[in-house]
């Protein structure tokens, strides 16, 4: 009985000391076998996962695909809609300066009727008047810079016409210093130019110095809002503007 109680003992001595039952995995056919180990199984998750991302990631692409090609086709659809509107701006604009041309607007003018200013200035939306004495020299160099004006700016008529030829209007504006623009809106004068005082009294001021100036008084249009000098309205037969002084030819 002690040798079996010892055999007993002895055998429960090597039940306790065994190692747990090897982990059962799957087969090549899907099941669990007791060869599978821990880090094959971990492996085989890796795998098993980043396989099924793959699948979810096509799937994603083929989604991003149509919703690109959707959007596409609308933004071509918005595309066509803009360029129709465009073309018509265009020809509109075409019109528009083909009926300016031939309004002689582009061209700078020299009228002998002063009747011919005065229904430019009621007529026109824009309008510069150039007042000038063909025998002084400023006067030719005001001529020089508004030509070139009046070929950029064509929605702007850009006209002369010598004192002698409008005495009314000589009277009526007080034109006194030559040389003298006097500039025009909607028949009402925004801007007076008397010698080059303002350009800072020299011979050599750049056209762009006197379109500036232009823009700036609404005289010239500009898709840039400038800014606006406060400067008094009046009808061509209205309030004396008062004469400047300065070293310019007096008339």
């Amino acid at each position: 009985m002690d040798s079996a109680a010892a055999s007993s003992t002895s055998g429960q001595g090597a039940a306790g000391a065994s190692t747990a039952p090897a982990t059962t995995g799957p087969s090549a056919s899907g099941a669990f076998t007791p060869s599978t180990t821990v880090p094959e199984l971990n492996s085989r998750l890796v795998v098993d996962d980043t396989i099924d991302r793959q699948d979810g990631a096509e799937d994603d692409d083929d989604l991003d695909d149509d919703e690109l090609f959707e959007e596409l086709e609308n933004d071509d659809y918005g595309m066509s809609n803009f360029r129709e509107q465009r073309i018509e701006e265009f020809k509109e604009e075409v019109a528009k300066r083909k009926l300016m041309m031939e309004s002689e607007h582009g061209i700078y003018k020299d009228i002998t009727d002063e009747k011919e200013v005065m229904d430019i200035t009621t007529k026109s939306k824009h309008c510069v008047i150039h007042f000038y004495h063909s025998d002084f020299r400023r006067c030719m160099i005001v001529d020089k810079h508004l030509e070139e004006l009046a070929k950029k700016h064509i929605k702007t008529k850009f006209v002369k016409i010598k004192v002698e030829n409008a005495p009314f209007l000589v009277e009526k504006l007080q034109v006194k210093i030559l040389p003298c623009v006097i500039s025009f809106t909607d028949g009402l004068a925004v801007d007076r130019l008397i010698g080059f005082e303002e350009l800072g009294n020299t011979d050599n001021f750049s056209t762009t110095m006197l379109e500036l100036r232009y823009k700036t008084v609404g005289v010239i249009e500009d898709d840039k809002k400038a800014d606006k000098r406060n400067l008094k309205k009046k009808s061509i037969f209205g309030r004396d503007y008062g004469s400047d002084e300065g070293t310019d030819d007096e008339y």
